[in-house]
């Protein structure tokens, strides 16, 4: 197998296993704390996952649309965060992956979460209250993405730049 063709089929295998660790680390968390709060905390629960789906989305998007010379420029003049911008560029397809399908998935387990308990809550069917979160939890979603694609493919050099200095902030320094 060439080179290109496992790094390929080992991303495969990675993304696979962050999406399911991280479906079940987000369901876990939604289905033991969601009940536990109140709706409205809930509710502001579920605007949050909904949020940090679309913030992932713009900078996945931002990451395919950008040029990859401006971040190099920056990179040259030691700009914070630019090496890492550009290792984003020359990774897009793996960071889109990650921010626009592994991170998109969220929200769907404390959707289902206060569906449940606002069906309880309010005594009405759980098959029509999950039904109206979800479409409500989806429009949401894809009304908040298909806002922001534009914004970050005309914004995608700072979008990475910015994402890549938050980041760095993360990393450690070598000495």
């Amino acid at each position: 197998m060439s080179k290109n063709k496992n790094s390929k089929t080992k991303w495969v295998i990675t993304v696979t296993f962050l999406a399911f660790f991280i479906s079940f680390i987000f369901s876990f968390g939604s289905n033991t704390i969601m009940p536990k709060v109140n709706l409205f905390v809930g509710i502001i629960i579920l605007l949050l996952f909904i949020a940090i789906g679309i913030v992932f989305d713009m900078v996945g998007v931002a990451v395919t649309s950008t040029d990859e010379e401006p971040l190099h420029a920056m990179s040259s003049k030691k700009i914070k965060g630019a090496k890492k911008a550009v290792s984003f560029k020359k990774n897009a397809d793996k960071v889109s992956s990650f921010c626009n399908d592994v991170i998109g998935i969220v929200s769907g387990s404390a959707g289902v979460t206060i569906s449940t308990s606002l069906s309880e809550k309010l005594n009405t069917s759980v098959l029509y209250t999950g039904l109206v979160i979800t479409a409500l939890t989806a429009a949401l979603t894809i009304g908040g993405k298909a806002f922001f694609k534009s914004i970050a493919i005309k914004n995608s050099n700072q979008i990475v730049h910015m994402t890549a200095k938050v980041l760095s902030i993360f990393e450690k320094k070598k000495k």
